[in-house]
């Protein structure tokens, strides 16, 4: 009996000293190895329950799981997530050596690029030991351009028992490694208002200001890009013309404008479609809108309304006519020709080619009395007041003397136009009916209607401004073949006479003037020859 009493006396001083010792490991601050393999945990005893020596959970501890240390995946979240929040300290402070000028950089690139944060969201890590790289994606807003997604690396690494993030330019953008840069460009790209009818912008220069508006109205092109390679990470979507298209031709504007280059006189050249009247092309260096609006003696041009009234009137373009030097209607004026020369008796079409005023003051007096070229100017050549672009008139008062009837016959006196109107002019040979130019696909309600010349008149009167080309005022000025036209030269009181060439060549016919240039045949046909042999 007193023996077993000391065996269980010794058992209970053995349970005593393994949980003190127990006590002491769980202490704090002491390292708690990890329990065996082996063991099973147990559940916390009641209150009520009775421990015995036999009884595990009287000797073996509850498991104790320490505080972890923050990882990579932790660390580079952090600093992703103040970035995004635009803390730039707390930024730096989760960096390894951060430069002096961290928060600067990020400032300059955000301010340089007009760039603001959007997202960030991280993506996958790969570690290796006491290094690691977090992968992540990012969308900038920059201004101007819109959404900017980027891709790029968190490098990390551990320093002094915590992982901080080894910074480097990359960080904010791949492009910038290796010193590598990012710049914004801009470029004032045109965006007219008013567009050609193909949809694209006038000719730089065009000359057409004064009749179409937002002609030089522009945009900013902005790309963003590296700056070694050139390579376009961003830019701004295509924009597609959407002005208003308006019946000027691109290329037609263009030779005309680049035809008045260098002339030293203030001029315009018009172009009108032949078949619907319809402006291809006005180049003006006149005042106040001249080459429409500005009347002006259209001199030896007007002769092709001249000729269509004979024309009309019992001549042909092989009646033989006098072509003399100088001619005296009955008790009125004289008239001369610019050459002085006696050509005698030639064909009209000869008399046409040469511009003989003599010829046409001496048949407009015996062929056209009684107000007969007045009719054919104001009905059938628009030469009155009427609604439409071009302005031009003939008096409509019946003739005061044969002088008046004389002098208009050679496009003086009386008779004005612009040079739209002589385009016209032009253009009613070349297709046989008058119409009035517009710049509209279809012709105004209150439009004038079309007027037909006559098949024999259109006829002679092509045939005659196929001769001044080929062998009349205009043979020298360097016009391509199958161009037809009339010089004029304009005596102005007071000034330097007006150069005036008009013509029709394909689907176009055209008038050239130059305000006090000089004759017709030398200043203006070959300014008209550049402008044709530009298209």
């Amino acid at each position: 009996m007193r023996d077993r009493r000391l065996l269980v006396l010794a058992a209970l001083a053995v349970a005593i000293a393994a949980f003190g010792v127990y006590g002491v490991m769980a202490a704090p601050g002491a390292v708690v190895a990890s329990p065996s393999p082996r063991s099973t945990p147990t559940e916390e005893p009641r209150p009520d329950q009775k421990l015995t020596l036999s009884d595990p959970a009287a000797v073996t501890p509850p498991p104790v799981t320490p505080t972890p240390q923050d990882g990579p995946a932790q660390a580079g979240a952090r600093y992703l997530t103040a970035w995004q929040a635009g803390d730039l300290a707390a930024m730096a402070d989760l960096v390894a050596d951060p430069p002096a000028d961290f928060a600067d950089r990020h400032r300059r690139f955000d301010a340089d690029l007009r760039a603001s944060l959007s997202s960030l969201t991280s993506g996958e890590l790969h570690r290796e030991s006491e290094a690691a790289e977090l992968s992540f994606t990012g969308v900038r807003e920059v201004a101007g351009l819109g959404r900017w997604p980027f891709t790029s690396v968190l490098r990390l690494v551990m320093r002094a028992d915590t992982w901080k993030v080894l910074w480097s330019p990359e960080t904010m953008h791949p492009a910038l490694k290796d010193g590598g840069r990012l710049v914004l460009k801009e470029t004032e790209v045109r965006r007219p208002a008013t567009l050609t009818r193909e949809g694209v912008p006038f000719p730089r220069d065009s000359r057409a200001g004064d009749y179409f508006t937002g002609l030089g109205d522009t945009v900013l092109d902005v790309k963003l890009e590296e700056e070694s390679s050139g390579r376009v990470l961003l830019a701004s979507p295509p924009r597609p013309p959407s002005g208003r298209k308006t019946t000027i031709s691109q290329p037609v504007q263009a030779a005309a404008a680049r035809a008045l280059d260098g002339v030293g006189q203030p001029a315009a050249i018009v172009a009108v479609d032949i078949k619907t009247g319809q402006v291809r092309a006005v180049a003006d260096a006149l005042d106040g809108r001249g080459a429409f609006n500005g009347l002006y003696p259209p001199g030896s041009t007007f002769k092709v309304v001249t000729a269509a009234a004979l024309l009309r009137n019992g001549m042909t373009p092989e009646s033989q006519v006098a072509c003399p030097a100088g001619y005296t209607i009955p008790n009125g004026r004289s008239f001369t020709d610019s050459d002085g020369v006696d050509h005698g008796t030639v064909s009209f079409t000869t008399a046409f080619a040469l511009s003989c005023n003599t010829t046409f003051a001496q048949q407009a007096y015996e062929r056209l009395r009684d107000d007969r070229l007045r009719a054919e100017a104001a009905d059938r050549f628009g030469f009155r007041e009427k609604p439409g672009l071009s302005s031009c008139r003939i008096q409509v008062q019946p003739y005061e003397s044969a002088d008046q009837l004389g002098s208009d016959a050679i496009g003086q006196n009386s008779v004005q136009a612009s040079p739209l109107c002589m385009a016209e002019v032009a253009a009613a040979v070349a297709s046989g009916v008058w119409r009035p130019a517009i710049t509209t696909a279809e012709p105004p309600a209150d439009s004038p209607q079309p007027v037909p010349l006559g098949d024999e008149v259109a006829s002679g009167l092509r045939t005659m401004m196929g001769a001044v080309v080929s062998r009349g005022t205009a043979a020298g000025a360097g016009l391509p073949p199958d161009t037809a036209g009339k010089t004029g030269t304009a005596e102005v009181e007071g000034g330097e006479d007006h150069a005036w060439f008009i013509g029709y060549r394909g689907s176009l016919a055209f008038a050239v003037f130059v305000r006090h240039g000089g004759a017709g045949g030398t200043i203006a046909a070959p300014i008209a020859a550049r402008f044709l042999n530009a298209l």
